[in-house]
């Protein structure tokens, strides 16, 4: 174990008192991490009821049940599906059963092994470009912002070879608002009101939806004429090309657009939370980011990092991972349940609902050592073979675990190891954020710390 400063990285005060309905309301309106009780970071499971029976799953058991021995009886739950819907439809992300089977044959040879060495030059590149912008940039930079910047760039070359068609800018401002609108919970859903009513955050929404959608559907019908010209192997090409071998069929354009919003947001959003954590995280903690580092330059000089380096520099790598564990960049999952279970020894019934708090499991005190501290040891090759599966889910599980993953590892993976590699970073004047979450779980203020040039 490294030894550690005296920062404790932020996080959020649990609640140690039941909340009411309308206590409830406010704390999922303003973060989705205050529903989570004390009791959820102590014990296996945590159930109550509010209007329906709930519980909290954070028992390694239960959850592989949950999202892989019997994942056709826990399906998401309809509140996060109405927040989700209006942005990306019945995408793979939101569908179930065989329209979520045939969608993911139909993309999952794109995160192929041999396409993501493929696609390492375009992190690269991206990697340089980052490393630029901060060279020339203010001696405080918004980090979160520059992140978003660079994961941007390497998810419009993956899913439409260019974003020449984006407003990155505008793309990015239009998804947060679509997260503070639509994507926040309504007293409507608490009291399972029918999806058919309008919620007010959706309506809000909508504006947001509309920017998003016309980029992406320009992008489409400009890369729709390139491929008839004679294609590019990118992402949208085998979506245009997909088909289901046992009845033919094809994407429809709803079909495309909404897949390609959902590959677009989710393929820049989470990393670009992932590498902004991780950043805050070492300037927490100067002795481990020295270490990494130190790593970096050896492997790499003053070049961008590639796939080559990547073995070269596992604790860059470990670095990731923890931050992932710290800050999930899904924090809750919610799923419904359909027939009677049992999990972890407890009865579930039908219409149960099941909150999976990853945010709590990844900080669980039954489960890690001091779980609120900074340790990238914990991902060591050793301890990561020591330990469940199940107690470390920042893409999921099971089935339906990312079909991304291993493209969202290395594009982190790649621009971290280049930016270590030349600027040190450190505690700005500014106070730490605290993670907030309404879809993905953010740093209420963004991450602004000093950039020096090594």
């Amino acid at each position: 174990m490294l030894e550690t400063t005296k920062f404790l990285p932020p996080t959020v005060a649990p609640q140690t008192r039941p909340l009411s309905l309308l206590q409830s309301i406010r704390a999922a309106r303003r973060n989705v991490l205050e529903l989570i009780p004390d009791l959820a970071y102590r014990q296996p499971m945590v159930s109550g009821r509010m209007g329906v029976r709930w519980h909290m799953v954070q028992d390694p058991g239960a959850l592989r049940r949950v999202l892989l021995y019997n994942v056709e009886n826990y399906p998401k739950s309809e509140v996060m599906l109405r927040m989700l819907r209006p942005a990306v439809g019945d995408s793979l992300f939101t569908s179930e059963g065989e329209a979520w089977r045939w969608q993911r044959r139909a993309v999952a040879p794109v995160f192929a092994q041999r396409n993501m060495t493929a696609l390492a030059p375009v992190m690269t590149a991206t990697a340089e470009r980052a490393a630029d912008r901060l060279m020339r940039g203010s001696a405080y930079p918004e980090l979160v912002g520059e992140m978003l910047s660079a994961t941007f760039d390497v998810i419009c070359e993956v899913a439409l070879s260019g974003r020449e068609h984006f407003d990155a800018d505008a793309y990015s401002h239009a998804i947060l608002r679509y997260f503070e609108t639509a994507g926040k919970a309504s007293l409507l859903d608490f009291l399972r009101v029918p999806n058919w009513i309008p919620r007010p955050g959706a309506l809000l929404g909508l504006g947001a939806v509309r920017t998003m959608h016309s980029m992406v559907a320009r992008a489409i019908a400009a890369r729709r004429q390139e491929t008839a010209a004679g294609g590019a192997d990118d992402l949208l090409d085998y979506m245009l090309k997909a088909h289901d071998p046992e009845t033919g069929r094809r994407m429809s354009p709803t079909d495309l657009l909404h897949n390609m919003q959902f590959f677009i947001v989710a393929g820049h959003e989470t990393t670009a939370l992932a590498l902004s954590w991780s950043l805050l995280l070492l300037a927490l903690h100067p002795e481990a980011q020295e270490r990494a580092r130190a790593e970096a330059r050896a492997a790499l000089g003053d070049s961008p990092a590639g796939t080559d380096h990547i073995e070269a520099t596992p604790y860059v790598k470990q670095v990731i991972e923890e931050a992932m564990r710290l800050y999930p960049p899904v924090g809750m999952l919610a799923r419904n349940v359909r027939r009677a279970d049992t999990l972890g020894g407890r009865e579930i019934l039908p219409n149960d609902v099941l909150f999976l708090p990853i945010y709590a499991l990844h900080r669980h005190q039954m489960w890690w050592e001091r779980p609120n501290e900074f340790d990238p040891e914990r991902f060591s090759p050793e301890a990561v073979r020591a330990r469940d599966r199940y107690l470390y889910l920042p893409f999921g599980a099971g089935p339906r675990v990312c079909v991304g993953a291993n493209f969202a590892m290395m594009q982190a993976h790649i621009i971290l190891a280049t930016l270590l590699a030349r600027f040190r970073f450190e505690l700005g004047p500014n106070s730490l954020p605290m993670p907030t979450m309404s879809m993905t779980v953010r740093p209420d203020t963004g991450v602004r710390l000093a950039v020096k040039r090594i």
